[in-house]
């Protein structure tokens, strides 16, 4: 366990800094990079193989065993300067897969015209950061949306770069980051990415497996917390209906969070110009109120604040039992 010994310190380094940071854009961002990467080595596998999966499948390990090997080589060569620095610098690549804080800023980009009664831009903050067609959404469905992105997005966006830091360190945490930006920019059923971007998809879907189904501890969890009643009924929400969401993971934090808020979730939407009828999850709920995103963002942050606690017993755990 030795050389586990910077966890809880690289882990509360990249969760403060996260708090307080969020994502500010005049800093270089990993992803950013991952994004270029994906678009420039993207036109090259697909000429280099003539089965499109196959192409698909190669490229999607390559750039994540690359992200691998190149985070790996930057930890060790900040550990080789001092151990001080290597627990800094692996504390700010861990940051960099936290997204908690822009998660809030997005959702509440939303909240606030909804509240002046500005439709129409909440309409097209909401397109910023869901893939469904919003223009023709009502007042409840943007709302939905954005809390629905909350819910969601806390396993991408915290929990499974948390459980792989955890099992694998930070070349772990920037690996996943890999495989959900190629999931985001390549994983689409469209005819352009139904074979080319089904590995990234199912690679994704891998990775969030384990991830998603523990975030409904961690959702109720942390709505117990806030009420013992609200945290019993979002576990019940969603051991009953998280398998209804079409997507083999999202539907584990967005019922935990549609019980723990008593909403109701999902329903049919609008993607790339195509009626997805998508069951509704807390269907028993009403729809929700402009204020249930600032209450989705509030159960997001403490959902984060009990992972890390639960991380950190993990890590000092493991380090008496070795």
């Amino acid at each position: 366990m030795a050389e586990h010994s910077g966890y809880p310190a690289i882990l509360l380094i990249a969760f403060v800094l996260d708090a307080l940071a969020g994502d500010p854009r005049w800093l270089p961002h990993p992803v950013v990079w991952m994004g270029r990467a994906i678009s420039f080595f993207e036109k090259k596998f697909r000429a280099a193989f003539t089965n499109l999966f196959l192409s698909g499948l190669v490229f999607a390990l390559f750039l994540i065993a690359v992200v691998w090997v190149v985070s790996l080589g930057v930890v060790k060569l900040a550990l080789a300067v001092h151990p001080v620095v290597g627990i800094i610098v692996q504390g700010v690549l861990l940051f960099y897969c936290f997204s908690v804080k822009s998660l809030v800023t997005a959702a509440h980009d939303v909240a606030i015209p909804l509240m002046a009664g500005d439709l129409p831009e909440a309409r097209n903050k909401v397109a910023m950061i869901v893939g469904r067609e919003t223009q023709t959404l009502d007042r409840e469905a943007v709302t939905r949306a954005a809390i629905e992105t909350v819910a969601e997005n806390f396993v991408d966006g915290f929990l499974s770069p948390l459980f792989f830091f955890l099992l694998l360190g930070v070349p772990g945490a920037l690996a996943y980051k890999m495989i959900n930006t190629l999931d985001s920019m390549v994983g689409y059923k469209n005819d352009a990415y139904i074979l080319f971007g089904r590995a990234s998809a199912r690679i994704d879907d891998m990775a969030n497996y384990i991830p998603a189904r523990f975030s409904m501890f961690v959702i109720s969890g942390a709505a117990f917390i806030l009420s013992p009643k609200r945290g019993v009924t979002a576990l019940k929400t969603a051991f009953e209906e998280a398998r209804n969401h079409k997507s083999p993971n999202a539907g584990f934090p967005e019922a935990a969070f549609a019980g723990a808020l008593a909403m109701r979730m999902g329903g049919p939407n609008v993607y790339h110009g195509q009626m997805v009828d998508k069951p509704y999850i807390g269907a028993r709920f009403p729809d929700p109120s402009v204020s249930k995103i600032r209450m989705a963002c509030e159960l997001m942050m403490l959902s984060a604040l009990v992972a890390v606690v639960v991380a950190l017993a993990v890590i000092f755990l493991i380090g008496w039992a070795v």
